[in-house]
């Protein structure tokens, strides 16, 4: 399946929904966009607020956006952030991805001058709290 991934088509929705990230304290805006196993890709932005603890993170806004579409399983997760070295999404949202991912899901984070990292969730969060210890 890592082959049949259209990681461009991804990687352009994020960069898209990048330029719509709410971020007026951090000045640091995030697009992600995932690809669903029904063949959906959902983007989501950060949206930050005066409250700090309100911001919810770009990953988090794009799963919440594909269980209110209701959409399946994830297949990959691609990140665009505009920093020097590919960003990796942060603890939260590693552990919401671990909700709904399988640990060999395909994460990729990217600049907008083509730096990439790749990871797999397992590799981010390798001991995730699932509904397996339930």
């Amino acid at each position: 399946m890592a082959n049949d991934i259209p990681w461009e088509r991804l990687f352009e929705e994020a960069a898209r929904v990048r330029s719509r990230a709410h971020v007026p304290y951090s000045r640091f805006p995030v697009g992600a966009a995932i690809l669903y196993s029904d063949g959906a890709v959902v983007p989501g932005c950060n949206v930050e607020n005066a409250t700090y603890g309100l911001t919810i993170c770009a990953e988090r806004n794009a799963f919440a956006a594909g269980v209110a579409q209701g959409h399946g399983k994830p297949v990959a997760v691609a990140i665009v952030v505009d920093t020097p070295e590919p960003c990796p999404p942060c603890g939260m949202c590693r552990q919401v991805m671990a909700e709904f991912g399988e640990s060999d899901l395909p994460v990729r984070s990217r600049t907008p001058k083509g730096a990439e990292a790749r990871y797999t969730l397992g590799e981010l969060l390798p001991h995730a709290f699932t509904k397996a210890f339930f």
